[in-house]
């Protein structure tokens, strides 16, 4: 056995000696192992040479499983504090079972987590010792069932828990009535259930239809006031909508006051019906004493709407007629006697579709250029420069502006006379002193003059010196500044 353990030795030693790309660890490793193993060598031929005995019981050949048993069943005192002391062979047996137990246990226990084989105090291995896990956290964590049955899975298939419905895919069915039941009722299967939508008060009505009128003001959708007049439960406040609505046009514009009889058009026979707006008018004729207050010229304005409400076929022809003769209030006279003279007028040829004109914003183009030419002429005729600035103001093109430029000053070029030309010189001066007319709006004007004086002068031979004359004249007015007046041509 000694020169086994020599020769082991020396093989270790050879291989550490050879080893070059190993790692440090793997180094220091076999290092401490050749130690261990050369202080038994040396413990060994120590024993042998003081207790001599026969080769055959220094065989190195496995026990077999008697032997193994029986020496299992014996107690092993050979080992103090990691240390052998002198023992007999079957000592030396003994310790080799006992270490190769112990790996044994270290592996099974590394791999089983404590639920594998133990060892007793003699040495014994113990299977099927189970470890019941102490951790309050794996309790906590644990999904198998207490009672110890089932496979680990979710409680009621996933269907239990705050907040689930019921397991996936699953789908409900009406829950039909029982018969039986003390609270049965036979009315409820024929019940139907609806969204009750509370009819409006008068204070409520103003809040809520104020504002889809202002807005419609803006966009000019009549459809769109209309759906949201429908999803509203009007009741008895539906012929309340056009008094409404004729009241917050009296105080705004001609715009928007062709808007509101476009709209009075468009709902009724959708949202109203003709009884709701002659309903409607009928206390607007009693309310002008109340509107003149605040809109003198009231009474003129709702007799156009009445006129305007005959003409689109809201209301009847016998309307103003159902009046006469039962008038007390003089504005109510008023208002009815304006609609019959526009009525007659319509007759001779007034359009009262037209009544009120149309914002700046709607009108085409060419229309606007002709109501432009329509106020400079009669401007030139009356030279009422604030009857101009009334009526350019009404027209509600702030934007366009620049075409009332452009067209005074052809008018001047193609008079050809000292009178147009102060009268427009004074009324251009008038525009700009009241901001009527804006320096980009007036810039605008002169620079498109500029552009188009080739070919006006083909019109008019002295274009370009009369353009002189009157660019150097509004220079000295004050209408426009140095570096425009340098840039006519």
């Amino acid at each position: 056995m000694s020169g086994q353990v020599i020769l082991t030795t020396f093989y270790l030693s050879a291989s550490v000696e050879g080893v070059t790309r190993r790692s440090l660890s793997t180094v220091r490793y076999l290092t401490t192992k050749i130690t261990y193993l050369r202080t038994m060598a040396t413990e060994c031929e120590a024993w042998l040479n003081s207790n001599p005995v026969e080769a055959d019981d220094l065989s190195d050949s496995f026990l077999s499983g008697e032997e193994e048993n029986g020496l299992n069943s014996r107690k092993i005192d050979n080992e103090i504090n990691g240390n052998w002391i002198s023992a007999p062979t079957s000592s030396i047996h003994e310790a080799r079972l006992k270490a190769k137990a112990k790996r044994r246990l270290r592996k099974n226990s590394s791999r089983d987590s404590g639920r594998g084989d133990s060892l007793s105090d003699n040495g014994d291995v113990v299977r099927g010792l189970i470890v019941s896990p102490t951790s309050p956290k794996g309790k906590l964590l644990d999904r198998r069932s207490r009672l110890g049955k089932g496979r680990g899975q979710p409680k009621k298939g996933g269907a239990g828990g705050k907040g689930v419905w019921g397991t996936p895919g699953e789908v409900y069915d009406l829950d039909e009535v029982d018969v039986r039941d003390p609270n049965y009722d036979e009315d409820q299967e024929n019940c139907v259930y609806e969204t009750v939508v509370l009819p409006l008060d008068e204070e409520s009505f103003e809040k809520t239809v104020t504002p889809i009128v202002q807005e419609y003001f803006e966009h000019g959708d009549s459809n769109e006031v209309a759906e949201l007049l429908e999803g509203l439960n009007l009741g008895s406040m539906r012929s309340d909508v056009p008094m409404l609505a004729v009241s917050l046009a009296l105080e705004a514009k001609a715009s928007h006051r062709e808007l509101t009889s476009r709209l009075l058009s468009d709902l009724c026979g959708r949202v109203l019906t003709r009884t709701d707006v002659e309903s409607s008018f009928d206390k607007l004729l009693r309310e002008l004493p109340d509107l003149v207050l605040d809109t003198p010229d009231a009474p003129q304005l709702v007799g156009q709407f009445i006129a305007r409400a005959v003409g689109d076929n809201i209301l009847s022809k016998s309307y103003i007629e159902g009046y006469k003769g039962r008038v007390d209030c003089e504005h109510a006279r008023a208002a009815l006697d304006r609609a019959a003279v526009l009525l007659k007028m319509c007759r001779g040829g007034l359009r009262i579709d037209n009544l009120w004109g149309s914002g700046g914003g709607q009108r085409p183009v060419t229309q606007l250029i002709k109501e432009v030419n329509l106020l400079l002429k009669e401007y030139l005729l009356s030279g009422d420069t604030v009857e101009a600035e009334r009526c350019l103001r009404e027209l509600e093109v702030p934007h366009f502006h620049h075409e009332f430029v452009y067209e005074a000053i052809i008018m001047v070029l193609e008079s050809k006379g000292d009178r147009t030309l102060q009268m427009i010189l004074k009324l251009l001066k008038s525009l700009w002193v009241s901001s009527v007319l804006t320096v980009d709006q007036m810039r605008r004007g002169y620079e498109r003059v500029y552009m188009d004086i080739a070919d006006i002068n083909i019109d008019v031979p002295c274009a370009y010196s009369l353009l002189e004359q009157f660019v150097e004249k509004s220079y000295n007015a004050g209408v426009i500044n140095k570096n425009l007046r340098d840039l006519c041509p």
